[in-house]
């Protein structure tokens, strides 16, 4: 699967994916993730990739034509023929913003299906309208608060549609798949030592009784759901 990304700041994604989960399935060659520059098809001396708004108000928005040829130029499409629909056949291209649909573990199975996905992160006071109406297959927000840019709500995407595709984690995956329940929470983990300064795994959990300890799991993730008022699944 192959990740391209559309931003103003490729360098910020080299740290969070030199190590790691996502690092290795890139090294594999399961997992592909290119950063591209907007500012590289911006044109004149300058490379200016935003403007004032039309009818006035503060702050700044990217321009539509440093964008829409970065995206046509990597992605292969003919300029001038995109219409934002239908999806691409090798996958979507999505606006990250805070008007776009929520992001949860339902819409990243959905992208791992996809052999590439562009994301398009915003910046300022966001992007020109035309890219959202005839460029963009979706729009993808992953939360309600604001950025100062969509490149950590991309990397955030990234990350969990990363660990869907087969083989990035070969012996966790049914795992996750299993844990991935609307409104349920993960009951509590504990590991070694049995007991640290006072504080002791619960005994269920050394007995070896396999029906008591999956009968404690279930009681303890619906106390936990409950009392978190959960109505996601968190993934870990």
């Amino acid at each position: 699967m192959r990740f391209d990304v559309f931003t103003l700041f490729p360098g910020m994604f080299v740290s969070p994916f030199g190590d790691s989960i996502v690092r290795r399935a890139i090294d594999a060659g399961l997992i592909g993730l290119r950063a591209h520059n907007i500012r590289d098809w911006a044109e004149g001396k300058h490379k200016i990739t935003d403007d004032y708004a039309f009818g006035g108000g503060g702050g700044m928005v990217m321009k539509p034509d440093p964008i829409f040829a970065a995206v046509e130029a990597v992605l292969g499409l003919p300029a001038g023929t995109s219409d934002g629909s239908p999806v691409r056949p090798d996958g979507p291209v999505i606006l990250l913003s805070a008007a776009g649909r929520p992001f949860d573990h339902r819409v990243a199975r959905e992208l791992a299906d996809h052999p590439r996905v562009a994301l398009i992160c915003g910046h300022y006071e966001g992007v020109d309208e035309r890219v959202r109406e005839h460029l963009c297959d979706d729009e993808i927000s992953i939360g309600d608060f604001v950025l100062t840019g969509g490149e950590i709500a991309a990397m955030v995407i990234i990350d969990a549609v990363a660990r869907l595709v087969p083989g990035v984690l070969p012996e966790f995956a049914p795992l996750v798949e299993s844990h991935a329940v609307p409104g349920v929470l993960e009951y509590p983990h504990y590991t070694r030592p049995a007991s640290f300064r006072g504080w002791r795994v619960p005994d269920v959990l050394l007995s070896g009784d396999h029906a008591r300890i999956a009968r404690w799991r279930r009681a303890e993730s619906q106390t936990r759901s409950r009392a978190r008022g959960a109505s996601i699944p968190r993934i870990w």
